[in-house]
C-alpha cells in the first residue's frame, strides 16, 4: 500500500507527540484543528492591532486637527508611507539591533525636529493637511 505525503507527516507528528512528556489536553479554541486555531488567533490579533493603530494615530492628530480631519489624514496615507512604517516596525521587532537602530533613528528625528520646531511644525501641518485633501 502506497502512503500519501500527508500520512507520513501525520505519522511523524504522532511519533513526536508520543515522545513528549505531559498530558494531552483538548486543543483550546473554536476548532479541533490546532492549525486552524493558530490562523484564527493570528487574524484576530492582526485585526485588533490595525484597529488599535488607527485609534492611536487618530488620537495623536485629533487635538491639533479635529476628529474629521484626523480621520481623513489616516485614511489618505500613501502606500509609500504605509510600507515604510510596516518595514520599520518589522525591523524593530525582529531583533535587538533592529530595535536599537529604529529607536535611535526616531530619537534623532525627534531631536532634529525639536531643534527647528517652528519650521518642522509648519512643514508637518502642510504635509498632513495636503494628505487629508487627497482623494
Amino acid at each position: 500500500m502506497v502512503k500519501h505525503v500527508e500520512e507520513y507527516g501525520a505519522e511523524a507528528v504522532d511519533k513526536v507527540r508520543r515522545r513528549t512528556r505531559g498530558r494531552r489536553r483538548r486543543v483550546p479554541g473554536p476548532s479541533v484543528n490546532p492549525a486552524t486555531n493558530v490562523i484564527m488567533a493570528d487574524v484576530a490579533m492582526r485585526a485588533g492591532s490595525y484597529l488599535l493603530r488607527g485609534a492611536v494615530e487618530k488620537g495623536f492628530l485629533k487635538g491639533r486637527y479635529g476628529s474629521e480631519t484626523a480621520s481623513e489624514i489616516v485614511a489618505n496615507r500613501s502606500l509609500k508611507k504605509t510600507v515604510a512604517s510596516f518595514a520599520l516596525a518589522k525591523l524593530a521587532t525582529r531583533s535587538l539591533p533592529g530595535a536599537v537602530i529604529v529607536s535611535g533613528g526616531l530619537v534623532a528625528k525627534t531631536l532634529f525636529d525639536r531643534g527647528r520646531a517652528r519650521k518642522a511644525r509648519l512643514e508637518g501641518d502642510r504635509e498632513l493637511l495636503e494628505q487629508a485633501r487627497d482623494d
